[in-house]
């Protein structure tokens, strides 16, 4: 289940993405848009280093050299970065149900 704060979380990543070209199929101007792959690839790298923050947060708690607040958050914001991408995952699966349930 998808939270508002992981939606909000997604959205300012989807924001601070850089735009690339589109070129219009009837001649006219290219139009910005973020392109999809780069967009699934950034969530996901997003969400490794988050894991890997989190990790090392816990691995410095463990050895005493890290707040416990540090931790709570690290693990947090991964946790929000996974069921981000674990909704976008849904997502593109129900549209590939649906496109293979159309007729031909």
């Amino acid at each position: 289940m998808i939270t508002p704060f992981a939606a909000a979380k997604a959205y300012s990543a989807l924001q601070g993405q850089a735009m690339g070209g589109i070129t219009d199929t009837m001649g006219g101007a290219a139009k910005t848009g973020p392109d999809f792959g780069d967009l699934v690839k950034s969530a996901m790298t997003d969400a490794v280093q988050s894991s890997k923050t989190a990790e090392s947060q816990i691995a410095k708690q463990v050895a005493g050299k890290a707040d416990l607040i540090d931790v709570v958050t690290s693990i947090s914001s991964a946790e929000a970065s996974l069921e981000t991408v674990m909704a976008v995952r849904d997502q593109v699966i129900s549209a590939y149900q649906e496109i293979m349930r159309m007729p031909i």
